[in-house]
Protein backbone atom coordinates (compact mmCIF):
# COMPACT_ATOMS: atom_id res chain seq x y z
CA UNK A 1 0.00 0.00 0.00
CA UNK A 2 1.29 3.45 -0.91
CA UNK A 3 0.02 6.75 0.41
CA UNK A 4 0.61 9.98 -1.47
CA UNK A 5 -0.02 13.16 0.48
CA UNK A 6 -0.23 16.64 -0.95
CA UNK A 7 -1.41 20.13 -0.07
CA UNK A 8 1.13 21.27 2.48
CA UNK A 9 2.85 24.61 2.30
CA UNK A 10 3.33 28.00 3.89
CA UNK A 11 0.33 29.92 5.16
CA UNK A 12 -0.20 32.91 7.41
CA UNK A 13 -1.84 32.54 10.78
CA UNK A 14 -5.59 32.56 10.42
CA UNK A 15 -5.43 31.00 6.98
CA UNK A 16 -6.56 27.62 5.71
CA UNK A 17 -5.03 24.63 3.99
CA UNK A 18 -6.48 21.38 2.72
CA UNK A 19 -4.37 18.25 2.71
CA UNK A 20 -5.14 15.24 0.55
CA UNK A 21 -3.87 11.69 0.74
CA UNK A 22 -4.58 9.05 -1.87
CA UNK A 23 -4.04 5.37 -1.16
CA UNK A 24 -3.15 2.78 -3.73
CA UNK A 25 -2.25 -0.85 -3.58
CA UNK A 26 -3.85 -3.96 -2.24
CA UNK A 27 -6.08 -4.14 0.79
CA UNK A 28 -9.58 -5.35 1.56
CA UNK A 29 -12.55 -3.64 3.09
CA UNK A 30 -12.94 0.01 3.98
CA UNK A 31 -9.83 1.13 5.84
CA UNK A 32 -9.36 3.33 8.83
CA UNK A 33 -7.65 6.50 7.60
CA UNK A 34 -6.39 9.64 9.21
CA UNK A 35 -3.65 12.09 9.93
CA UNK A 36 -0.81 12.38 12.43
CA UNK A 37 1.51 15.33 12.74
CA UNK A 38 4.96 15.89 14.18
CA UNK A 39 5.84 19.43 15.24
CA UNK A 40 9.53 20.39 15.26
CA UNK A 41 11.31 18.77 18.19
CA UNK A 42 8.19 16.97 19.37
CA UNK A 43 6.69 13.52 19.09
CA UNK A 44 4.17 12.47 16.51
CA UNK A 45 0.56 13.00 17.57
CA UNK A 46 -2.80 11.98 16.21
CA UNK A 47 -4.74 14.79 14.55
CA UNK A 48 -7.91 13.04 13.40
CA UNK A 49 -9.09 9.75 11.96
CA UNK A 50 -12.15 8.25 10.33
CA UNK A 51 -13.17 4.70 10.99
CA UNK A 52 -14.94 2.45 8.49
CA UNK A 53 -18.48 3.75 8.14
CA UNK A 54 -17.51 7.32 9.05
CA UNK A 55 -17.14 9.96 6.35
CA UNK A 56 -16.66 13.30 8.09
CA UNK A 57 -15.53 14.22 11.57
CA UNK A 58 -14.75 17.50 13.20
CA UNK A 59 -11.73 18.03 15.41
CA UNK A 60 -11.82 21.61 16.57
CA UNK A 61 -10.52 23.78 13.74
CA UNK A 62 -9.90 20.74 11.56
CA UNK A 63 -12.28 18.62 9.51
CA UNK A 64 -11.37 15.16 8.27
CA UNK A 65 -13.30 13.60 5.43
CA UNK A 66 -12.93 10.76 2.99
CA UNK A 67 -13.93 9.64 -0.46
CA UNK A 68 -14.08 5.88 -0.50
CA UNK A 69 -14.44 5.77 -4.29
CA UNK A 70 -10.98 7.32 -4.53
CA UNK A 71 -9.44 5.80 -1.38
CA UNK A 72 -8.62 9.35 -0.41
CA UNK A 73 -8.69 11.15 2.92
CA UNK A 74 -8.70 14.91 3.34
CA UNK A 75 -7.83 17.27 6.17
CA UNK A 76 -9.33 20.74 6.01
CA UNK A 77 -7.44 23.00 8.40
CA UNK A 78 -8.95 26.39 9.23
CA UNK A 79 -7.89 29.26 11.47
CA UNK A 80 -4.35 27.94 11.45
CA UNK A 81 -1.96 28.89 14.20
CA UNK A 82 1.84 28.87 14.32
CA UNK A 83 1.66 25.91 16.69
CA UNK A 84 0.05 23.90 13.89
CA UNK A 85 3.41 23.96 12.12
CA UNK A 86 4.41 20.33 11.63
CA UNK A 87 5.00 17.54 9.19
CA UNK A 88 1.62 15.94 8.57
CA UNK A 89 1.49 12.23 7.87
CA UNK A 90 -1.52 10.40 6.54
CA UNK A 91 -2.09 6.83 7.60
CA UNK A 92 -4.18 3.88 6.64
CA UNK A 93 -4.99 0.76 8.60
CA UNK A 94 -6.38 -2.17 6.64
CA UNK A 95 -6.21 -5.91 6.16
CA UNK A 96 -4.06 -7.11 3.27
CA UNK A 97 -6.42 -10.05 2.89
CA UNK A 98 -9.53 -11.25 4.63
CA UNK A 99 -8.54 -13.24 7.68
CA UNK A 100 -5.22 -11.46 8.10
CA UNK A 101 -4.45 -8.93 10.82
CA UNK A 102 -4.60 -5.29 9.71
CA UNK A 103 -1.42 -3.41 8.92
CA UNK A 104 -0.58 0.26 9.47
CA UNK A 105 0.76 2.32 6.59
CA UNK A 106 2.08 5.88 6.64
CA UNK A 107 2.63 8.40 3.88
CA UNK A 108 5.84 10.32 3.37
CA UNK A 109 4.64 13.45 5.14
CA UNK A 110 3.85 16.92 3.95
CA UNK A 111 5.16 20.04 5.68
CA UNK A 112 2.75 22.68 6.91
CA UNK A 113 4.30 25.94 8.06
CA UNK A 114 2.15 28.62 9.66
CA UNK A 115 3.76 32.04 9.97
CA UNK A 116 2.74 34.53 12.62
Amino acid sequence: VQLQASGGGLVQAGGSLKLSCAASGRFVGIPEMGWYRQPPGKERELVARVMPGENTKYAGRFTISRDNTKNTVYLQMDSLKPEDTAVYYCFLRARPQWGRDPNNYFGQGTLVTVSS
